[in-house]
């Protein structure tokens, strides 16, 4: 046994050391990972660029970029927001139908491919950002598009009476 008690500081420890001048202010996001986890391959899509900078940038630093890479991280921060603040603007009841599920499913993503699916349809169709999983092999249907999820609660995305989720087929009726 300890030979002292255990003391836990619940004091909110705050850097008030401004940021060097040259550096950009950015807002930060303020999401947590559940709205992050659900846009994640639309803000690659969108920031490829600055995030491949910002790599850059820390490789050749060699671990000890992070004052150095500030600006390239700065502008991935800006990019990612903005990506957030468009689905917001133009799928915020699909996006949060979608960021909701995998909250309350441990953000396992096999679990909630129905509201992913309209998330990607209607990101698609507005914004022009479509998801899509890198290294995925060649002549297989992605994860994320296949009508069965092996390991989810409920393993049927798309419902016999519908071409795609939330889109019926012409002549199918629906079971009671």
């Amino acid at each position: 046994m300890a030979k002292r008690d255990a003391r836990f500081s619940t004091d909110v420890l705050i850097d008030t050391t401004p940021m060097p001048d040259h550096i950009p202010k950015v807002e930060e996001i303020g999401a947590s990972s559940a709205p992050l986890l659900s846009a994640s391959f639309f803000i690659g899509a969108r920031c490829r660029p600055y995030n491949d900078d910002y790599m850059q940038c820390k490789t050749e630093a060699y671990g000890r970029g992070e004052l150095d890479c500030m600006r390239e991280g700065r502008k991935v921060t800006r990019c990612a927001a903005s990506v957030l603040a468009d689905i917001n603007n133009n799928c915020l009841e699909e996006f949060r139908a979608h960021w909701s599920c995998l909250e309350n499913n441990n953000h396992q993503l096999w679990q909630c491919r129905r509201p992913e699916r309209v998330l990607n349809r209607c990101v698609f169709q507005k914004i022009g950002l479509e998801k899509t999983i890198p290294d995925t092999p060649k002549g297989q249907t992605p994860v994320h598009l296949r009508d069965k999820q092996l390991f989810a609660d409920h393993p049927q995305v798309v419902m016999p009476w519908e071409k795609d989720v939330g889109v019926r087929k012409k002549d199918a009726a629906q079971p009671q």
